[in-house]
């Protein structure tokens, strides 16, 4: 299995912003939570409101009916005595420390109250107008017209015997405490509701965490492995469907790195196997050509054995860079260099391949002069004879290279740009992988970019590829000057 599958294996949808598995549990879990918390806080509110009032509404009425009944006798005697028995009778009311008992006139003027404070006309209020329209006892919450206190009262009418109102008993009981507590119970059944929803919070938190962490570390082993760490593992947390997909994820990765070492040691072992036959084919091809009685068809095809021997041997090379950095054998000589020396040495190495192509390379050396930078000259060398090859190979049809060499404080840059058709714009993020040879038809393996990856990384650079403006690829190594 290639490298390029088992990252096309782990990067399905990579490009698109995913939502994270904890967010979305914590959103739904709290959002549903907190509906909950928050209806069952409501109802309760509503529940105590109701109940309380209404208590209070019906033991206030029967307090009231039953004060009138009691004081009915007194109403066939005289208003003097009326006012007498209803003065007593107030002095001596029982729960003057929670109620206020009144005896009103029918016009609505409190005549005498168990407060010992009597005045104020009341006639406006709910209870009494309601009292007064309907003939019974009624109660009423509100705000009071006399005090604008909140107040919940009940008020029954007292009838002479002909049927007309001689006036009203009224009971009052001040809301203040009763509201307070009512804030009470309900901010605490609100604190309750914060407290389960802080409870689930926690829980349903640290429930994701068991879930999001074995995934992190799976997601993490596995883009390892996407980027060729065969081997890796993921230590098991649980013995469940996690613990399932990590047994699964480690296997892949053994099995991979079995079969990743068996294709080095396959392609080392045949590479050093070629290496032998194609250097005597070179040696005698080379020998041959300076034999002066070979006609010119058999010069030609010396020609030919002898490129596409140099062809085969690169390949070769290539294979065996390759397979050093598999197995970590890949070194840099590290040194200082000269960049455009480099460059111009590589150039006229090239010059006879570049005849032969067709291809004209266009470059003018820097007027300034580029001091030293650290640098391993051979690896450096190959990576621009590859980048040269490659130009003169894939944008054959365009006849024409440019190189160039730039320079900053930081670093020094050398471009290679062909004025062939370029790379599709999907193919360019996967040209450096390993094997990749996209929807070319020129003949190669795929290695050799991404072993130009692996010196430029290592002298801790750059390499950059991309479509030039007005065609072509251009390829750009950065190096720093320190």
């Amino acid at each position: 299995m290639g490298s390029v599958s088992v990252k096309k294996l782990f990067s399905v949808g990579g490009a698109k912003k995913k939502s994270s598995i904890r967010r979305r549990g914590m959103l739904v879990i709290t959002a549903l939570v907190l509906t909950v918390a928050l209806l069952a806080v409501a109802v309760f509110t509503t529940l105590v409101y109701t109940r309380t009032y209404q208590t209070m509404n019906d033991e206030l009425s029967f307090r009231a009916e039953t004060e009138a009944n009691l004081f009915s006798a007194y109403i066939s005697r005289t208003h003097e005595d009326y006012l007498r028995s209803a003065a007593s009778l107030s002095t001596n009311f029982e729960d003057k420390d929670t109620l206020e008992l009144q005896f009103l006139s029918p016009d609505g003027q409190v005549e005498i109250s168990s407060t010992g404070i009597a005045g104020g006309n009341v006639r406006a209020d709910a209870d009494v107008a309601a009292a007064l329209s309907s003939g019974t006892a009624q109660c009423r919450r509100g705000q009071s017209s006399a005090t604008a206190e909140r107040i919940m009262a009940a008020s029954a009418p007292l009838h002479y015997s002909d049927g007309s109102v001689a006036g009203l008993v009224r009971v009052v009981t001040s809301l203040r405490v009763v509201e307070q507590s009512l804030m009470e119970r309900c901010g605490m059944a609100a604190l309750i509701g914060i407290g389960v929803w802080a409870l689930v919070f926690i829980s349903n938190w640290l429930f994701l965490n068991t879930i999001t962490r074995p995934i992190s570390s799976l997601t993490s082993v596995a883009q390892r492995i996407a980027g060729g760490s065969y081997g890796a593992r993921v230590e098991k947390q649980y013995n469940d469907e996690i613990g399932e997909l990590t047994d699964t994820i480690n296997n892949m990765s053994q099995k991979l790195a079995q079969t990743e070492k068996l294709q080095t040691e396959f392609i080392s072992s045949v590479s050093h196997e070629l290496r032998t036959p194609l250097t005597a084919i070179t040696g005698w091809a080379e020998t041959m050509a300076f034999d002066e009685n070979m006609s010119d068809d058999s010069r030609r095809g010396l020609e030919i054995i002898t490129r596409e021997a140099s062809r085969l041997t690169k390949m070769v090379e290539d294979l065996l860079e390759f397979t050093r950095i598999q197995d970590g054998r890949f070194t840099l000589r590290m040194g200082e260099i000269n960049l455009p020396e480099l460059v111009e040495n590589t150039l006229y190495t090239y010059s006879e391949l570049f005849k032969q192509a067709g291809v004209t390379v266009s470059y003018t050396p820097p007027e300034e002069i580029y001091p030293d930078i650290p640098g391993d000259e051979e690896r450096l060398s190959q990576v621009i004879l590859n980048l040269l090859d490659n130009a003169c190979k894939y944008g054959r049809n365009g006849k024409k290279i440019e190189v160039a060499i730039k320079r900053t404080e930081s670093s020094q840059a050398v471009s290679v740009r062909d004025h062939g058709p370029g790379v599709p714009a999907d193919e360019l993020p996967k040209i450096k992988n390993r094997f990749y040879k996209g929807s070319s038809k020129e003949r190669g393996n795929g290695i050799g970019l991404a072993v130009c990856e692996e010196i430029v990384t290592r002298h801790n650079g750059k390499l950059m590829i991309y479509n030039a403006e007005g065609g072509g690829l251009m390829v750009t190594v950065t190096l720093p000057a320190e």
